[in-house]
């Protein structure tokens, strides 16, 4: 007789004849979260750098991301939600992360959004199966072209002007 067990790190594994199966149910969701009042501010690299490490920092907790599309006001992105959150749980914990750091990192906004609130109200989430994963992907991929956004790269480069440079007349020289 087999006996599922599930441990504190809320994996499944099921005892019997001595072998223990990790739990591979599919719980890729994809959502859609716009900005309060359809403020476009996903126009800049920075902003959209800034969102995503914050979605990105809840991988410590055990959400898994995939592709990420921004359009203008709002962002498509999938995620794997572990099975201790549900989805309206999950939900509150990537839109507070991401809020926190978008005030955090770019103080401007606190001009736009005096209230402290960036995300609206609004959400959408629907499950992204094995059927319908690339195809949901391949849309989120394509939201600058759909929207016809463009997306302005103000993120810091890096200076190049103090290195010495190559003399073009000796190949073999070079110039301070």
């Amino acid at each position: 007789m087999d006996v599922m067990m599930m441990d504190l790190s809320g994996s499944v594994s099921f005892k019997g004849f001595g072998r223990g199966v990790r739990d591979t149910r599919n719980n890729w969701v994809t959502m859609m979260f716009p900005t309060k009042c359809r403020y476009n501010c996903f126009r800049k690299q920075s902003h959209i750098d800034t969102c995503t490490a914050a979605f990105r920092e809840l991988e410590a907790l055990g959400f898994e991301f995939g592709t990420f599309g921004f359009g203008g006001n709002h962002v498509h992105f999938q995620v794997d939600v572990p099975k201790r959150y549900s989805v309206q749980v999950a939900e509150t914990m990537l839109k507070s992360r991401s809020a926190r750091r978008m005030f955090e990192r770019h103080p401007g906004f606190r001009k736009r959004y005096p209230r402290g609130h960036f995300w609206s109200g609004y959400e959408h989430h629907e499950s992204a199966g094995r059927k319908d994963f690339e195809e949901s992907a391949e849309y989120i991929r394509d939201q600058t072209r759909h929207h016809h956004i463009t997306i302005i790269d103000d993120t810091q480069q890096k200076l190049n002007g103090f290195t010495a440079a190559r003399d073009a007349a000796s190949p073999n020289a070079v110039r301070a």
